[in-house]
């Protein structure tokens, strides 16, 4: 599938996926999969379904590839441009588009969580963490690359019957479920021949198995990367099951094909959904043409919570994905456990670096060492060799030599440089940066390791002093409890929301950096020379810290089962920590304190998400009111929902304004200026379990805001009982010189409700 434009639809109606297979067609669309999309699937629309993919058929027998039948009604086929440009003109179609591909935003992190500060890997196979507790009839369905259902991390063992309400399948005949995996499904891509998955659930990446091992893998003892990491790996919730979507092949994930797992997993009785995959920040879509925003909407109409990763387009601001409200986004962080790999230079002298490597070239300093700048080729620019950017550095110069070189010019990457060295003969690598501060990547048996630039200058004077100047690059080592942890990790995507920024994005924070868990056999890549295939691997992403929320939410749910995804969310989000383990407020990768935008609420926390004393309860109407002020009509949005409300309609001034009022768990004021206020108001249910209690205010804001909030104590009488507050916003200058941040909190005696907001005058 080659150059496919993006294309999605929204909610539970119908749709047409249609690759085209003949060149050229008027107004500019190219022949390609094509989703058509129709309305909601009443009994009416079934009926246009029905009639208008039969058309299609009869016309291309080999057109259908994907149909919708649960919560999302409709189908995929292939036409030609022309064709799908007759279909849009059909009464009951709504619009016609392209099918889009989605990317992948590619074990100690769950200690870390559980204890905060000073953790040891636990090694004892009997250990369990609150996040195993009672998880064990909760269902955690995962759009990924699918699953290896060897790996240790999914044993059935113990596991009990089948939870009664599941209604999936295996599709792998093959021993491939047992009493972890229960569900497994594949989704080949339209263009099929690419991927050759035939059809099957078995994961050929990597990815979709460190994600599943990551939220729900058992407990495997003495689990490590070649030694790396040792120590017991689990999931967030070990009990859970796991129900394996597999929608991505190698080149990307076909919307058509997450819209039919979304379908599946609706029917099939999935408790959570989980998602470590988007769109690109410069490609972001409308909630009505993105498969991912369409699906999880339908999704949690039906009772599933839907977690998805930020994406890994950090650390510029406004490329956070995946941000619908109905959605629970996840960003970034680094745990306590730092790879590192120095560099030694001739008389001891120890430069720390960071990195994954195996390094073979001796502890001795005897290797002659090279700044790129000192090997430049006379038609490449300074900037170039010093980079060690292709074709800048002259190769006999490079030769038999550890090669220091910067890391200020975004042109190529990490490995485009590591593999221009390599290439020249280059025996290692030392990489200047900063950005990448916290993140050690995986270079095997590479001697390569990355150095800040505040120890750079140690090893150029040495370079410059020195006429025969030498080092050697150590393998890497663990350092643990390493100090401050968490920070935000660098290419953690950030808000605010380019779509809705009213809505405060990410939601929540979880570790996604250097992450330990269960990894697919025979994986040539990630496998040393004459060693066998890794059972574990160690990667980073946002990818990775989806999966901890998702298990987190697993627990919560099984805790809490007649919770909906709004009040899981809620108080996943309001129990987060914004302190690390120094006692100290959470920082950015280079230091500077982290704000909402990198966090949102903060860090999730294991044990405060399942006693929040309160919660938001974001509703139906909640949410087509936020498309209401989006944008969308009252005639649009009747179609979107199954469950309208008698008598629902539009406000008659409808504005993205308003979008800061609907019920969320943390707030969101734009185009606050001069003596203007804004007043939100926002209600917290009762859900501490003790009847009475009284929960009194603290307010956190800069000086430039008087925040007003009225009452300014809550009396909860009963269980379940709602009750509402008011926020006035109110700045003290003219206008706002940045966005700047504040929580609202709620306390009584035990429990801390914490609400963050924004405000700008943007």
């Amino acid at each position: 599938m080659k150059g496919y434009t993006i294309c999605y639809v929204l909610f539970p109606i119908l749709f047409v996926a249609v690759l085209v297979e003949s060149a050229g067609a008027a107004g500019g669309e190219k022949d390609g999969v094509y989703i058509v999309y129709m309305g909601a699937a009443t009994g009416s629309s079934k009926n246009d379904h029905a009639q208008l993919l039969s058309s299609v058929l009869k016309r291309r027998k080999n057109a259908l590839v994907q149909s919708y039948e649960h919560g999302i009604s409709g189908f995929a086929a292939r036409l030609s441009a022309a064709e799908a440009q007759s279909i849009a003109r059909n009464p009951g179609v709504v619009s016609v588009f392209p099918d889009p591909v989605y990317q992948l935003h590619t074990t100690r992190s769950w200690d870390f969580l559980k204890y905060g500060t000073d953790v040891v890997i636990d090694s004892s196979p009997n250990s369990n963490s609150s996040s195993s507790s009672g998880g064990y009839d909760s269902i955690i369905g995962i759009l990924d690359t699918g699953i290896s259902p060897e790996s240790e991390s999914f044993s059935g063992k113990d596991m009990g019957p089948i939870p009664s309400r599941w209604n999936g399948t295996c599709v792998d005949a093959h021993d491939f479920c047992n009493g972890k995996i229960i569900g497994a499904r594949a989704y080949n891509s339209p263009d099929d021949d690419d991927d050759g998955l035939d059809n099957t659930p078995r994961d050929t990446n990597g990815h979709g198995t460190h994600v599943a091992s990551t939220a729900a893998g058992t407990m495997v003892p003495d689990a490590s990367y070649y030694g790396l990491a040792t120590g017991t790996a689990k999931g967030g919730s070990p009990g859970s099951r796991i129900a394996m979507y597999r929608v991505c092949a190698q080149y990307g994930c076909d919307g058509s094909s997450i819209l039919a797992a979304f379908s599946d997993a609706i029917k099939d009785g999935v408790d959570i959904l989980s998602l470590s995959l988007g769109s690109p920040a410069s490609f972001m879509l409308d909630y009505k043409e993105d498969p991912i925003a369409i699906g999880a909407f339908h999704a949690v109409e039906n009772g599933i919570t839907v977690v998805c990763s930020a994406g890994n387009d950090g650390p510029s601001e406004e490329t956070v994905t995946n941000v619908a409200p109905w959605i629970l986004t996840v960003a970034a962080t680094t745990i306590d456990r730092k790879f590192e790999s120095n560099v030694v230079l001739d008389g001891g002298k120890v430069i720390k670096g960071e990195a994954i490597n195996f390094a073979n070239i001796g502890t001795s300093p005897i290797h002659p060492l090279i700044y790129g700048k000192s090997a430049k080729k006379t038609d490449a620019t300074e900037s170039e060799a010093r980079n060690c950017n292709p074709d800048s550095m002259d190769g006999e110069m490079i030769k038999g030599k550890i090669v220091l070189c910067d890391n200020d010019d975004d042109s190529y990457s990490f490995y485009e440089k590591e593999g221009e060295v390599q290439s020249l003969g280059g025996i290692g690598l030392v990489l200047v940066d900063d950005k990448k501060s916290g993140v050690a990547s995986n270079y095997n048996e590479y001697p390569l390791t990355v150095i800040s630039s505040k120890d750079a200058p140690g090893i150029l004077s040495y370079l410059n002093s020195t006429k025969n100047p030498v080092a050697t690059i150590l393998p890497s080592t663990v350092v643990s409890q390493y100090k401050p942890a968490p920070t935000i990790a660098y290419f953690s995507s950030r808000g605010p929301s380019s779509l809705s920024r009213n809505i405060l994005k990410p939601d929540i924070a979880a570790p996604g950096v250097d992450i330990l868990a269960a990894w697919m056999a025979n994986d040539t890549e990630v496998t040393l020379k004459g060693k066998e295939s890794p059972k574990f691997n160690i990667i980073s992403g946002t990818s990775m810290s989806c999966p901890h929320v998702s298990g987190l939410a697993a627990v919560v749910k099984s805790q809490y089962p007649s919770w909906s995804p709004s009040a899981i969310k809620s108080a996943i989000m309001s129990t987060a920590s914004q302190i690390n383990n120094m006692k100290a407020p959470i920082t950015k990768e280079l230091g500077a304190i982290a704000t909402a935008y990198d966090y949102g609420a903060g860090e999730i926390s294991t044990s405060g998400a399942l006693q929040p004393g309160l919660v938001y309860e974001t509703t139906t109407t909640d949410y087509l009111n936020f498309l209401c002020y989006h944008g969308y009509n009252t005639s649009t949005i009747k179609v979107i929902s199954k469950d309208i409300p008698d008598g629902f309609t539009c406000p008659e001034e409808s504005s993205v304004d308003l979008i800061s009022n609907i019920n969320y768990p943390s707030i969101a004021v734009f185009n606050l200026t001069g003596k203007q206020s804004k007043n939100i108001t926002r209600t917290l249910t009762n859900v501490a379990g003790d009847g009475n209690s009284t929960y009194s205010l603290t307010i956190e804001a800069p000086s430039s805001l008087t925040i007003t909030v009225s009452p300014t104590s809550l009396q909860f009488t009963k269980n379940s009982q709602r009750l509402s507050y008011q926020v006035i916003f109110t700045t003290t200058v003219p206008s706002l010189p940045k966005d700047v941040f504040g929580s609202i909190i709620w306390t009584n005696k035990k429990l801390k409700v914490r609400t963050p907001f924004v405000a700008s005058s943007r």
